[in-house]
């Protein structure tokens, strides 16, 4: 069966980025991986496309044709893929069961809190048998505003309501957050969502009319008790794989053995069904429950690298590229110098 993620956000959270950087990722790790733009209205797609909807329709198109304007042009296209759902699911067939499938949602973001039509898309390609997982990206600098933050947190609770899809928040950008100022706070604070009364005080001085309301809006959101955050550096590899670890798990894809996986013998049944279709009993047990592992999977690891020692970091890593890069041209000047002797030999 195949497995996929919903690439949802508002404008600017890094949708495009993320899923072009996902599929460099993927490609450099040999792991298959397709992206498919249903963003009507996004014309510089800078990843590779395996379907795009501007083939369908789009939104130029509908608002010159019915008159509307960016939003409802954005909503009709939306209604319109779903009544011609089809079309999708031809050209998803034509990926393979094995698929790994990035959907790159619109900026809008009433289209994955209240329109149905997303809604009903996900439905039908869970019908196909689709793993999925809703990836809501919200941009690292809200956290550096307690109202924003808030609003944030809001709109992620209604995102995983509404799509009803095993769900993983992420703070996009997470590189950039030094440059909009100092937090309030540790970084684990924001991401755990444990205790929204330290807000108190910053949100009744910005806004004293509104303070029972927001006290009121944080009792919500702990009473659920749902939402959390990953982080995010699109150009940092293993902020990536972090990332890529937390949704394979999400979706199941971490119990799928690759093709030339090294097993204990009688974990992995040996048939002739897709690799995503067999049972992977060595991994459900070693990993189902475990923590997880690597150099960013502690936020406070996270914390160090982008806020509290970014300079640092960064020198160190410049140094590392420095050093590799050295090594690669060695490597290739024996190389070559092998091959010089070789010919001198003949």
């Amino acid at each position: 069966m195949p497995f996929g993620e919903i690439v949802c956000g508002s404008p600017g959270s890094g949708k495009s980025t993320y899923c072009y950087g996902k599929h460099q990722l993927f490609s450099a790790l040999n792991r298959p991986i397709f992206v498919v733009n249903l963003d009507p209205a996004n014309d510089n797609i800078p990843y590779p496309c395996a379907i795009d909807i501007s083939s369908l329709i789009t939104l130029e198109d509908v608002m010159a044709e019915h008159g509307l304007g960016p939003n409802g042009g954005m909503l009709y296209c939306m209604e319109y893929l779903e009544a011609n759902f089809d079309w999708l699911e031809e050209r998803l067939k034509e990926l393979g069961k094995d698929a790994y499938v990035l959907f790159d949602l619109p900026g809008q973001v009433e289209l994955s809190t209240n329109h149905e039509s997303v809604k009903n898309i996900v439905q039908k390609l869970a019908k196909l048998e689709f793993r999925l997982a809703a990836v809501h990206l919200c941009d690292a600098h809200y956290v550096t505003d307690a109202s924003k933050y808030v609003s944030v947190l809001m709109l992620s609770l209604r995102a995983m309501l509404h799509l009803e899809l095993p769900h993983i928040n992420v703070l996009s950008k997470v590189d950039l957050i030094q440059q909009y100022g100092d937090l309030d706070f540790n970084l684990d604070f924001y991401t755990e969502v444990q205790d929204l009364s330290y807000l108190e005080s910053t949100l009744s001085s910005v806004s004293p009319r509104f303070k029972a309301l927001n006290m009121a809006i944080c009792s919500l959101i702990e009473d659920y008790g749902l939402v959390g955050f990953e982080t995010l550096a699109v150009e940092d590899k293993e902020s990536m794989l972090h990332l890529t670890r937390v949704i394979d798990k999400a979706t199941g894809c971490v119990f799928v053995p690759p093709p030339d996986a090294q097993h204990p013998p009688g974990t992995v049944q040996a048939t002739d069904v897709p690799a995503s279709q067999r049972p992977n009993t060595h991994a459900l047990f070693t990993s189902a429950a475990g923590p997880m592992q690597g150099p960013r999977s502690d936020v406070r690891d996270v914390q160090e690298r982008w806020v509290d020692a970014k300079e640092e970091w960064d020198a160190w890593e410049k140094t590392q590229w420095r050093q590799e890069g050295q090594m690669v041209q060695e490597a290739a000047r024996k190389s070559k110098i092998r091959e010089r002797g070789t010919k001198d030999k003949t």
